[in-house]
């Protein structure tokens, strides 16, 4: 017997929790404390605020509101135009969504995930695998733990590298733009990339055209920039700098 059948995947959502649990704490806090003083009210509505708009994004955000964490993972396959034929790495596969689907669109695909996990995400290598299975991908799906700035691999030996929105959380490298030369260092010569991230976070990645000129000082020309908040399925409000107004994607061929 299939020991996942009818069980259902979960890819969590990008708007934790506990962003809305503590904030709407502190904002009741402030409304218990007002009956001292009615100056209290004032932190009510500061912390009240962002609460509310925590709640939205995580409904924007799932498949109940504008499903936007799969849209905007997809924007990644829009710019991927390959037969599926090879093996695939996918950098920073957090609980296994992009490689699972992955796999699941080219079946003929051999799909590597790694991440170093950590206890900040509620995410493992057994919630990768159990995902994997539930997907009926397992057999043709690897997980390994491994840091984006080192990966475990020789020069060359992807046919694809792609990586959402991981880039920029890699604390044992300093210069962000070494986490991108490593993921493209185990890609073949003629392989495909597309890679999504902050890279409109200047502090983190740079100008984008200095990003770009940097690149293409490695040895790659074919490579373009989009930038994801201007998708017309984002609304406005998810548009702000702190929320998904900073994201783009970076694509080519080595």
């Amino acid at each position: 017997m299939d020991k996942n059948r009818g069980k259902q995947i979960d890819y969590g959502n990008w708007m934790p929790k506990k962003y809305i649990y503590i904030t709407t704490g502190i904002a009741v806090v402030f409304l218990g404390l007002s009956y001292l003083s009615l100056l209290y009210l004032i932190g009510v509505f500061i912390f009240l605020i962002p609460a509310v708009y925590f709640a939205y994004a995580r409904y924007q955000f799932s498949p109940r509101g504008a499903n936007l964490q799969v849209k905007i993972r997809d924007l990644i396959f829009d710019k991927l135009v390959w037969s599926g034929e090879g093996k695939l790495l996918d950098i920073g596969c957090g609980n296994g969504a992009m490689a699972i689907e992955t796999a699941r669109r080219y079946p003929e695909a051999q799909v590597t995930g790694i991440d170093y996990w950590g206890g900040a995400w509620e995410y493992s290598k057994d919630v990768c695998e159990r995902n994997a299975g539930i997907a009926g991908v397992a057999e043709r799906t690897c997980f390994k733990k491994a840091s984006a700035s080192k990966l475990p691999f020789p020069d060359g030996s992807f046919d694809v590298t792609v990586s959402n929105l991981v880039f920029h959380s890699v604390q044992d490298e300093r210069d962000k733009k070494e986490v991108i030369r490593e993921a493209l260092r185990v890609l073949k010569k003629g392989g495909l990339f597309v890679f999504q991230d902050l890279f409109l976070v200047e502090e983190i990645f740079g100008k984008p055209q200095d990003l770009l000129a940097a690149i293409r000082s490695w040895g790659i020309d074919d490579i373009e920039f989009l930038n994801t908040r201007d998708q017309a399925f984002i609304p406005g409000p998810m548009k702000l700098p702190f929320m998904v107004g900073k994201i783009g994607i970076i694509s080519g061929k080595k």
